[in-house]
């Protein structure tokens, strides 16, 4: 491992199949939409409350999700299609169904993007990597702790969870594995399962930490501030007070279960902190590009807490634009590393056609007729309520692939039910927001470094199920004792 190595390194590419054939999958989406449609048009049963353009759309929405889910194609291709389906069918006009691509959210997520290129370019990522492995690499449980804690550093700054662990993490990982003689296969279990299952694990309470954990979680900070007529604002200092503590919690509790449950068979690993020596002293002293990068994304970072306390997070897009500025004008980033981020306009295609599509839907009766009858149909005490739908929306993460799929489906329905059966606002919004990011965890497909991890060949799937299982109620616990006491504290109820 050279140390001009993550100058140019990209987030691994998973390599795993979609669950089915694309065929079945077009074929299950169109007749999902169709089946919709006919209960309107057919059947005559559509609600009379909704309106004819709603249900419409309720038959693109939908299949969106599906399409989000089984991925016969990229995200961006699924939701490009379904917004040009709207505007032919006339359920949105042009101007309604790229509306999303103005708003400010969509546009703060792609200039993150640009910022994480320039952190993984000049090698800062990596430097940063490498001293966590100096300091706490001397054995196997400590090397965890340096992967994490790398990874939990970027989360403040990086939106792509791909790009962190994929691009940075994941290739130093790999490494020390294999500098024990740890690789796929029958070694596998020496060291490079523990890290591996370890780094992912921590990787979605990092997820969960920062509003930037993951690209998705402003469409939930969105949609809470939606669904509570702005009384719930998660902004980015928001998002990380209320949600460090517990978060905290878990990335400290996680590698050491982990550790427990997958029992490596090295203990002790002096020579990692060798290495990364040897690597830091091969990269030299910091140079201005990094300098230049470390700048920003401090200033970055404090801007965003400082503009969400005082300014209710107004200006956290222009802030992150200074920041891609002070990059362009400097010479680190060039427009030419902008244009060719292509996991940054592939998010742009699908968040603002997404939030575009979302916010249209809730504009019609779907969500309230929805919430009112489940709210009727669970007559339970409220806080009974509030666990066993939290519970439902948790596991039901077994069915996705992907956070986004699950957020833009699920959450503002069920923040609705339990706003509607008494349920704190705030407390709906938050905990449902966080979980979501904690739910990946419990499959190698729940977020996207699952498969890129998963196909290394380094964890077993009933291994990986068992102890994301596991480690689901350990996060639960956590959040639903540790986190509501801190929400008690921070009056969210």
């Amino acid at each position: 491992m050279h140390a001009d190595q993550a100058q140019t390194s990209e987030p691994a590419k998973p390599q795993d199949k979609p669950f089915i054939s694309p065929i079945v999958s077009w074929g299950l989406m169109i007749g999902l939409g169709l089946a919709i449609w006919a209960w309107d048009i057919v059947l005559n049963r559509r609600p009379e409350s909704v309106p004819k353009w709603g249900w419409q759309l309720l038959a693109i929405f939908l299949p969106t999700i599906l399409g989000l889910m089984l991925r016969p194609m990229s995200g961006g291709a699924v939701v490009l299609i379904a917004l040009t389906v709207a505007i032919l069918t006339g359920t949105l006009t042009t101007e309604e169904a790229l509306g999303g691509f103005a708003d400010k959210s969509v546009w703060l997520v792609l200039a993150a993007y640009f910022i994480s290129r320039a952190v993984i370019k000049t090698g800062l990522a990596r430097r940063i990597a490498l001293g966590f492995v100096r300091r706490l690499g001397g054995n196997t449980l400590g090397l965890s702790y340096a992967l994490v804690a790398t990874d939990t550093v970027l989360a403040g700054m990086i939106p792509s969870n791909a790009a962190r662990v994929g691009g940075v993490v994941l290739p130093i990982a790999r490494s020390l594995a294999e500098l024990y003689r740890s690789f796929p296969g029958r070694s596998a279990a020496l060291l490079g399962t523990f890290l591996l299952l370890a780094l992912y694990q921590a990787d979605v309470a990092n997820c969960a930490m920062f509003l930037t954990g993951q690209a998705s979680n402003p469409i939930a900070a969105s949609a809470a501030r939606k669904a509570t007529a702005g009384v719930v604002d998660l902004h980015y200092g928001n998002w990380l007070l209320y949600a460090c503590v517990p978060a905290v919690a878990s990335i400290v509790i996680v590698p050491y279960l982990t550790y427990r449950w997958t029992k490596p068979e090295i203990r002790h690993t002096p020579e990692a902190v060798d290495m990364a020596r040897r690597e830091l002293e091969a990269m030299g002293p910091m140079r201005w590009g990094e300098r230049i990068v470390l700048g920003v994304f401090v200033g970055v970072c404090l801007g965003w807490i400082y503009d969400g306390f005082a300014n209710e997070g107004k200006n956290v897009t222009a802030i992150a634009f200074a920041g891609v500025g002070v990059l362009l004008l400097s010479g680190v980033l060039t427009w030419e590393d902008a244009v060719s981020e292509r996991a940054a306009w592939d998010v742009f295609i699908w968040y603002g056609g997404l939030v575009q599509l979302g916010k249209m839907l809730g504009e019609t009766t779907i969500p309230e007729a929805f919430a009112t009858s489940v709210a009727g149909a669970l007559d339970l005490p409220m806080i009974v309520l509030f666990l066993a739908i939290l519970l439902i929306y948790f596991y039901a993460h077994y069915a996705f692939a992907s956070i986004t799929a699950h957020i833009v489906s699920m959450y503002p329905a069920f923040v609705a039910v339990l706003m509607l059966a008494g349920v704190p606002p705030a407390l709906a919004a938050c905990s449902f927001a966080f979980v979501t990011n904690l739910s990946a965890g419990l499959t190698h497909y729940g977020t996207t470094p699952g498969p890129i991890i998963f196909n290394t060949n380094y964890v077993p799937m009933e291994t990986w199920w068992r102890v994301g299982f596991l480690l689901s109620v350990v996060n639960l616990v956590i959040w639903l004792t540790l986190g509501l006491a801190w929400w008690k504290v921070l009056g969210l109820w």
